[in-house]
């Protein structure tokens, strides 16, 4: 979903080989840094705009598109139109705009037009009817009160914990257990079904890691990751985790710093990879080192980024 247009038009500033940062303005989330400086070695004007839209992401803004146009009020360059499409925080565009040699100096000033695209909220799941009772389903798993009915092939299929669990209860099934520990299923079919608890777990929790690889899934966000990866871990569904390595390597907001954490901690190896290479500036080694994430990496993690700072500077 798109938003409205993000409008700003700037000062007017002088610019000759001297200057450097000309302008910083806020406008409705989008913070602008704006420097220019005169080449006379290349006859152009260097312009330079770096964007912190941190705000934005904060509001499920997941991308800006738009464009930048600077214009000298000397009439020494043609107006520029400079298409923009910011997909990260602190993104940097520049521009040569190639001038007279003659002129020592310009006043410029520039416009922009911005429009924030939104990520569509997702719809509530309704866990009753994702897990209510069918012919497919051939067990309950009981959590915090609540039941899921749910398909032993199918979880034993994603889950080692799920083929260990289902297998335990049937040997225990071949002992005659008590009968309270099975119900009548649901419907006017002959036969039983039994009911497994689930301990140590919230009904909520546990129905959205279900919900991540269930028929019609779920698909993670920024604000589940973390408890699904987890929930992932402890239920040991591998197929979960690589879904939400796929969704923080190509649609996450998350900081890098946290990112290289989980991709540590949760056996993400094409994440740690980009996390790893992400760091290519002094400025990101310094708050990743100030971050409380680092104090959690393994040494093996450290040693790599370590190792990637050396080669680096």
């Amino acid at each position: 979903m798109m938003g409205d247009a993000i409008e700003y038009e700037s000062g007017t500033y002088e610019v000759d080989d001297s200057t450097g940062a000309l302008e910083t303005n806020s406008q409705n989330g989008i913070k602008c840094d704006w420097s220019g400086t005169i080449n006379f070695n290349s006859s152009q004007i260097d312009f330079t705009w770096k964007f912190d839209w941190s705000e934005l992401q904060s509001e499920a803004v997941y991308e800006i598109t738009g464009h930048i146009t600077v214009t000298s009020t000397n009439n020494y360059f043609s107006a520029t139109k400079i298409d923009v499409r910011l997909t990260e925080n602190n993104q940097v565009y520049t521009k040569q705009v190639p001038i007279e040699s003659e002129y020592e100096y310009d006043e410029v000033n520039y416009h922009y037009s911005l429009i924030p695209h939104y990520a569509p909220i997702p719809e509530k799941p309704d866990y009753d009817k994702m897990f209510s009772p069918s012919d497919q389903n051939d067990t309950i798993l009981v959590v915090g009160g609540k039941k899921l009915h749910v398909n032993k092939s199918f979880l034993s299929y994603h889950s080692e914990y799920f083929r260990k669990l289902f297998s335990s209860n049937d040997k225990q099934g071949d002992a005659k257990p008590p009968k309270r520990q099975r119900k009548q299923i649901p419907d006017d079919k002959e036969g039983q079904i039994e009911e497994i608890p689930i301990k140590d777990v919230s009904f909520k929790d546990f129905a959205l890691l279900l919900s991540t690889f269930y028929p019609n899934p779920v698909f993670p966000t920024d604000k589940t990751v973390e408890k699904l990866l987890e929930m992932a871990s402890r239920f040991m569904v591998s197929s979960v985790i690589n879904i939400i390595e796929y969704h923080l390597l190509n649609n996450s907001r998350i900081t890098d710093e946290k990112m290289l954490w989980m991709a540590d901690e949760y056996g993400m190896p094409k994440l740690l990879e980009k996390c790893i290479r992400g760091l290519n500036t002094a400025e990101k080694a310094k708050k990743l080192d100030q971050s409380p994430e680092y104090k959690k990496l393994s040494d093996s993690a450290k040693a790599k980024a370590l190792d990637r700072l050396i080669k680096l500077f």
